[in-house]
Formats: C-alpha cells, structure tokens, sequence
C-alpha cells in the first residue's frame, strides 16, 4: 500500500505567496484596470457607419450595422418632443437628410436609455449641426462639448427659422418636465 506523506502547510516566512495588499490600494488598481480596458477597448468611442432605416423623432435614428439596427440618439443636440410644437417638423427634416442613407456616427458613448450617442455625417454634412442651424433642434446645454453649435443657434434664432419662429419655443427638456408634473 502507498501511503501519503503529510505535509504540513508553509509557515509565513516560508510562503511565497505575497502579503495581501492594503484595501484602498486593491481598490485604486481595480479601478485604474477599469479605466485602461474602457480607454483600450475597440468598442469604446467607435466610429461606424450604415443605412438610416428608422427616424424616430427629430434628435433619434436606427441605423442598420450588420443587419442588425442600432439605435442612435443625436449628441449634443435636442429636438422637439413628438407632441411638441415642431416635433414632427423636426422628424420630417431628420428624415429629409438621413432616411434610407448611408450615414457615419461618430460615437461618443451611451446614455441611459441604452441608445448609442453620436455625431452623425452624412454626405460629408455634419447632421447634428444641420439639424441646429435649420432650427430644428436646440443646443442641448447640459450635454454641449461642441461650441460651434451655439452661433448656429444663435442665427436660427435671429433669422427666426423653424420652432425660433414660435413666439415662445419651450425648450424640449423644459417641456419634459412639465408633461412629467402633469
């Protein structure tokens, strides 16, 4: 019969293995992990492009990528809600510009929602800008990165083109809030 030999296990100065690091230490590695593999990963701030197969609304299209469509809410900008006044203006001007045509989102994250954020070009036409300077969308203040879009605005407004021609547009996310409280 074989028996086993016992073997006792290594004291601490006979352990290789190393002492068990700080908690906070454990915890800013953890976290600097995560920033490298987003930062590193393909996926994060990708650039891709397809067919517009859907719009949505004034500020949101389904672009088909590998057969499969993705839902794209236009960055830095917000359009008219749906029922709002020049909501479905909004939508028809989207749609003029993009429906059924090759587009290119530059993306610049998620939101909430789970829609891809993006710039989207088409023909070479910055269509988040188009979409502004038509005064058919609004600077999205809270989101804004690029500042070109505010003198867009700006001659919209002044030129009293598309909802700047209301006597008192109610910005989107204004109207948001007051739908919610009623």
């Amino acid at each position: 019969m074989i028996q086993a030999a016992s073997v006792d296990p290594p004291t601490t100065k006979e352990s290789k293995i190393p002492p068990r690091l700080p908690q906070q230490r454990r915890q800013v590695l953890a976290a600097l992990l995560m920033a490298w593999a987003l930062v590193a990963s393909p996926a994060a701030w990708a650039e891709f492009s397809g067919q517009v197969v859907a719009v949505l609304d004034g500020d949101t299209i389904d672009v088909l990528v590998d057969r499969q469509p993705v839902r794209v809410r236009l960055a830095q900008i917000d359009a008219p809600e749906k029922r709002q006044a020049f909501g479905t203006r909004a939508r028809q001007a989207l749609a003029a510009m993009v429906f059924r045509q090759p587009v290119t989102v530059d993306e610049a994250g998620q939101d909430r929602y789970g829609r891809v954020l993006g710039t989207v070009y088409t023909a070479g036409v910055n269509v988040n800008a188009a979409m502004v300077s038509q005064g058919m969308a609004w600077v999205y203040r809270q989101y804004v990165k690029d500042k070109t879009l505010y003198p867009l605005e700006a001659d919209a407004r002044r030129q009293r083109l598309g909802l700047w021609a209301d006597a008192e547009p109610i910005a989107p996310w204004e109207y948001r809030k007051m739908r919610k409280w009623q």
